[in-house]
């Protein structure tokens, strides 16, 4: 178990706002530190705001740098044996993916909740503010959030349907059936046996496509 705890993996949240993504995040680590797991949450709001500042919306470049940067973070976290759960909205598929290329023990969570439910739900007012104008390029309403296809993500939890608890449930069996994590470890977080399924596999992607070579011009022979 002692060179088990020595590897780390990220756990990388992904869902709009209020999706309950910092909830989750914070529920596992806290499980984790049962078994004496290194643990780090690298939520979007707090670490954003003390290295570049908060960013109500963000347009589509700031958001794709912020993703970036949280997924070169949590491959360093990952890389030195920590478990990293990161909570970041994180709309576009083609950064997660870069992240997934990265990162060489990864797990993705999509945490999907309707639009209507996370608007009855908000506290921040925002959601209200991106549908009168307020808030230029929020993620959901004026921006667009490209969620994973089923086959192309570990977990998907519906959190307007499932507890926290039982969705913690589910990323553990992912972790247990990639190896990231072991049985003995889960029993002492879950109080049951938990077997892990042989027919799970991690998402693969394909290379990515390679931009085409410009054509170089030999020289010609000068003439005398």
């Amino acid at each position: 178990m002692a060179q088990q705890q020595e590897q780390g993996f990220t756990v990388w949240l992904t869902g709009m706002l209020g999706a309950g993504k910092t909830t989750l995040a914070e529920y596992i680590a806290a499980r984790l530190r049962q078994v004496g797991r290194k643990v780090e949450v690298l939520d979007e709001d707090d670490v954003g705001e003390a290295l570049w500042g908060e960013v109500e919306g963000g347009n589509k470049e700031e958001r794709v740098l912020i993703t970036r940067r949280l997924g070169a973070v949590a491959d360093l976290l990952t890389r030195n044996g920590v478990c990293t759960l990161v909570a970041c909205t994180s709309p576009y598929k083609a950064v997660r993916d870069e992240n997934r290329r990265l990162i060489a023990r990864y797990v993705e969570v999509y945490i999907d909740c309707p639009t209507e439910d996370l608007i009855k739900r908000d506290t921040t007012g925002k959601y209200k503010k991106a549908m009168n104008n307020e808030i230029p390029d929020f993620v959901g309403i004026t921006s667009p959030y490209e969620p994973p296809p089923d086959n192309m993500v570990e977990v998907k939890i519906k959190s307007n349907e499932e507890r926290v608890e039982d969705g913690a449930l589910r990323v553990f069996q992912a972790l247990l059936d990639l190896t990231y994590m072991n049985a003995e470890e889960l029993k002492v977080i879950t109080g049951t046996r938990m077997k892990a399924n042989p027919k799970a596999r991690k998402v693969k992607l394909g290379k990515p496509a390679k931009a085409p070579k410009a054509a170089v011009k030999k020289p010609g022979k000068k003439k005398k």
